[in-house]
């Protein structure tokens, strides 16, 4: 299916400093990325960063000028999702897991596996399928945290999460991540563009490697895990952030939209 995604990013520059950028649309072998624009007005010095592991496409902007600053970026992707039965997956032990995968059993600033560890277990640790176990865990998620917009902050972790039972996407994929590496099971943080999320918004959501593959699942369930259009992964999300800021420049409006591009879309749900 084909994706139109575009944010529109403004900033006040109150004085000379540096923007990283975490907004452009991954290449995937299932995401391909037909055709792209990046502005900036006024000019700056633009240069595009990857990372080692290559599920980052980081833009850093050397900004001079004072004043106001606007960030576009537009893309039309062709993305594919592929609908597989997981339940036949078996778990891969440690011992023979990719040393890659290794950091996303690891606790993290926002995911405190290690704190949740007795949580999980006595909620989930009797399934001993691990697809079912995380379809299991991802239901409770949306069963027991209420979503409320502008809830949380940016300390709020996932153990946070548990605790105060609301949150916005970014809360609900932590705990995700959480319960999972909890659980033995590697999980990691997704940030993408997101059809059908109203208002539109960058969207968070989680991958849990299961069989030696990534497959993803959203607590939220606000939006098609088929309209999902990939903007990075990592631990969680200060592996991932949208906007990094060095120097007094001041956030000051973002506009971000998915639309398809495709007729016949059938929506797509765990």
């Amino acid at each position: 299916m084909k994706f139109h995604v575009s944010a529109e990013m403004g900033y006040e520059i109150r004085s000379a400093g540096t923007l990283i950028l975490n907004i452009h649309a991954l290449r995937t072998p299932a995401q391909a990325v037909l055709e792209e624009t990046f502005i900036v007005e006024p000019c700056a010095k633009v240069e595009e960063l990857f990372s080692v592991n290559g599920e980052n496409r980081i833009i850093r902007l050397e900004i001079e000028q004072k004043g106001a600053f606007q960030i576009i970026y537009k893309a039309t992707v062709d993305h594919t999702f592929e609908i597989k039965d997981h339940t036949g997956r078996q778990e891969i032990m440690i011992g023979k897991m990719d040393p890659q995968i290794l950091p996303y059993l690891y606790p993290s600033r926002y995911c405190q596996s290690d704190k949740l560890f007795r949580l999980a277990n006595n909620l989930f640790g009797h399934i001993a399928n691990p697809f079912e176990k995380v379809v299991t865990l991802t239901n409770w998620i949306n069963k027991n945290v209420e979503y409320r917009s502008g809830f949380s902050n940016s300390q709020t972790s996932a153990y946070d999460t548990v605790t105060e039972q609301a949150g916005v996407c970014r809360d609900f994929a932590h705990l995700g991540i959480a319960l999972c590496r909890a659980l033995t099971i590697p999980a990691r943080y997704f940030t993408g563009y997101a059809y059908q999320l109203k208002p539109g918004d960058f969207h968070a959501c989680f991958e849990a490697y299961i069989g030696d593959e990534w497959i993803l699942f959203d607590a939220t369930k606000l939006v098609p895990l088929n309209g999902l259009i990939k903007i990075a992964t990592g631990r969680d999300a200060a592996d991932t952030a949208i906007a990094n800021i060095f120097g007094d420049i001041l956030f000051t409006s973002m506009l971000v939209s998915c639309e398809l591009a495709d007729e016949n879309f059938e929506a797509f749900y765990l």
